[in-house]
């Protein structure tokens, strides 16, 4: 088992790992939308926050050495699942067939405000 850490993703805001390599995969903490470079949670509509998950997420599997045209199941956390067309849009830019294996779940709340959380199982 190896730790993955990057200070190009935000870094864990609490007793966890960015990501853990497994064998032959890969198993990301899910990413919110903070902008490593200030702290906070992206602002505008909820197409950038995604859009900085992917960012984060992006840097966290460049750092375990994989990608997103690798990845075999993706979790997708979201406060308000009206919100889930606009944030498909996003979702199908960064991943094209086969397409991972997905779930996705409204939930009542996510850390520091976030109204989306993205988790991903990559293969290397």
């Amino acid at each position: 088992m190896e730790r993955i850490v990057t200070d190009k993703a935000p870094k864990p805001i609490g007793p966890y790992s960015q990501a853990i390599k497994f064998g032959n995969l890969v198993f990301t903490s899910g990413q919110i939308g903070i902008d490593p470079n200030t702290g906070k949670i992206t602002e505008g509509e909820i197409e950038q926050e995604a859009e900085q998950v992917f960012c984060n997420l992006a840097r966290v599997l460049e750092a375990a050495g994989t990608r997103f045209q690798n990845a075999v199941k993706v979790t997708v956390f979201m406060t308000d699942l009206s919100n889930f067309p606009r944030v498909n849009r996003v979702y199908a830019r960064y991943f094209k067939e086969p397409f991972p294996a997905r779930s996705c779940f409204q939930v009542a709340a996510l850390p520091a405000g976030a109204r989306i959380e993205i988790e991903i199982v990559a293969g290397c």
